[in-house]
């Protein structure tokens, strides 16, 4: 059984030449507004014809790197620069962005666990229908920019995945080495069957995701290398003239190769890291402590590392709870073709 049309419209027609502004409208109906709509910010740059990308920020509303980079983006891409499309989407979670979270308020919805979507289910499940069905089928790569948000802070990367067909794994990697982030990374997903990615990768479709820093917030050096490696990715698949600009030190190249790499918490209380984020880790090397906050004079539990590697991402507040990652462990590697 076929699903139905998603409900989003849009104000822009993707098939025009020039630049357009415009919104992705998916009408909604609460108490604040009986006949309302989510307004979802989007930019078209077209000319001619050529490669098609979408690039999209804000799958995570806390994560400012991307947004930042994009709007930024939105407002100064000229059509005469471009060969083919350029889809500009900064906020793909616009109520989450707007709330400075994670998730939406208006549903609790976790885009990027949301996907493919479904057009008859909450608000967060119509946007990824909308991105599943209607703009990844338009392109040719998709650029997806994350990084830590409020909880986690990462050293910043762009990364491929494992993939069945190794010619678009071949393809996503050379993206994710021209983005000309400090590290290029083969990543592993704890919990992959929803994400973006998966719903872009299983279209046959190139898909580079990065993680570009975090803490809620962005730096000038954050900022820097998200533009830096928006730009170079436009350059790589040919929808503008230029040279990559790529890091001053050699680029890092990480696999991350199993569950192992990222260590949990099994315990609350207030978190203590021993090492800084792109520190070098010996497996057994104490990494962590967690003490008990609700009484003095007893002894902190350790968390030690399960591999040698490096540390490429830490939690960011002070205070944990059992679940959550307090830091991710990536392997060096020689090579990731």
């Amino acid at each position: 059984m076929s699903k139905r049309p998603s409900p989003i419209s849009a104000t822009v027609d993707f098939e025009a030449d020039g630049v357009q502004h415009g919104f992705l409208k998916l009408p909604i109906s609460n108490d604040e507004s009986a006949w309302g709509a989510v307004m979802i910010p989007v930019t078209v740059v077209k000319n001619g014809e050529g490669p098609s990308a979408l690039l999209t920020g804000g799958n995570h509303g806390d994560e400012y790197e991307g947004i930042t980079a994009l709007m930024k983006l939105a407002n100064t891409l000229k059509a005469e620069d471009v060969r083919g499309r350029v889809i500009i989407v900064p906020m793909m979670n616009m109520p989450a962005a707007q709330a400075g979270r994670r998730t939406s308020p208006m549903d609790g919805g976790n885009l990027n666990r949301s996907f493919p979507g479904n057009p008859d289910g909450s608000v967060t499940e119509k946007i990824a229908d909308y991105f599943t069905r209607t703009l990844v089928p338009m392109v040719d790569v998709v650029l997806d920019l994350h990084s830590g948000g409020r909880t986690l802070d990462i050293v910043p990367f762009a990364a491929a995945h494992r993939l069945d067909d190794k010619e678009q794994q071949r393809r996503a990697m050379e993206g994710a080495k021209a983005f000309g982030a400090p590290t290029a990374m083969l990543m592993f997903e704890l919990d992959a069957a929803k994400l973006f990615d998966t719903a872009v990768e299983s279209q046959g479709k190139i898909f580079i995701a990065t993680e570009l820093g975090g803490g809620g917030t962005t730096t000038p050096e954050s900022l820097a290398i998200t533009e830096r490696g928006v730009r170079n990715s436009l350059i790589h698949y040919g929808l503008i003239e230029g040279e990559l600009a790529l890091p001053e030190k050699p680029q890092a190249y990480l696999d991350m190769p199993d569950a192992a790499c990222y260590v949990q918490s099994e315990h609350t209380g207030l978190l203590e890291l021993t090492l800084a984020i792109g520190d070098a880790v010996q497996k057994g090397e104490v990494i962590a402590r967690v003490y008990d906050m609700t009484r003095t004079g007893a002894e902190p539990v350790e968390y030690r590392a399960a591999r040698d590697g490096v540390l490429i991402a830490r939690r960011f507040p002070s205070q944990v709870n059992m679940g959550d990652t307090i830091a991710v462990i990536g392997v060096v590697v020689d090579s990731l073709d």
